[in-house]
């Protein structure tokens, strides 16, 4: 599970603690290097300004040759979760679940019930329904009541040099080099993207929002 606190507004989003729970890339040993295992959260705003974007990266260390045969799992339920009245428990979920190669999206819906189980909201209004797409082939993104949504593989976005991380903590080193080297140059994660209007949230103040992989 990855979360964030955001700031909405029409300026610019605030992420609190962004780069200390961004990614680790390595989870817990149930999760870990397995097709529900959440590599990084990330959540800002939109091109457009009235939206927020939220990004589920799974799958890490991804090779190309790997890339080319991942699969999203069936089984596995990616939520995203937001708290608007900051008491730590979701009002509002966007579900996403793979089916027969398409990713089906339902939300932002007040969930049937909270904590570590979920309930499919098939009822919500809102939601949509995108092709997953090939990896190598053009982006596939579709719209639905204002939102867009994606699901596929992309190129690993998290930058991370550990290689002068470890001399640091090592004591060889004192600060990273200006360029580092990009540890997850050349792999790729399984991305689920949805934007979505503020205003299906909340216009101003603040949320916290966290995502969650769970299987059947």
């Amino acid at each position: 599970m990855k979360n964030l606190k955001v700031v909405l507004g029409i300026g610019v989003i605030a992420i609190a603690g962004f780069f200390i729970i961004a990614a680790d890339h390595i989870d817990a040993p149930a999760v870990q290097g397995g097709n529900s295992d959440i590599t990084d959260f990330y959540a800002f705003q939109g091109e457009n300004t009235d939206n927020l974007v939220f990004v589920a990266n799974l799958q890490g260390l991804l090779s190309p040759a790997m890339t080319d045969t991942a699969m999203f799992d069936e089984n596995v339920l990616v939520e995203f979760n937001i708290d608007t009245n900051n008491d730590f428990v979701e009002d509002l979920v966007i579900q996403a679940i793979p089916k027969d190669g398409k990713m089906w999206f339902f939300g932002p819906v007040a969930p049937s019930q909270t904590g570590l189980k979920s309930t499919i909201q098939t009822n919500a209004i809102t939601g949509g329904v995108v092709d997953i797409s090939a990896y190598g082939s053009s982006p596939k993104i579709t719209s639905n009541a204002g939102m867009s949504f994606f699901a596929g593989p992309r190129d690993d976005p998290f930058f991370m040099d550990f290689a002068q991380y470890s001399e640091i903590i090592a004591g060889n080193a004192s600060s990273f080099n200006t360029p580092g080297a990009d540890t997850f140059a050349g792999t790729n994660v399984m991305s689920i993207v949805v934007e979505v209007p503020k205003a299906m949230i909340g216009n101003s103040g603040s949320i916290n929002t966290w995502v969650e992989s769970k299987r059947k």
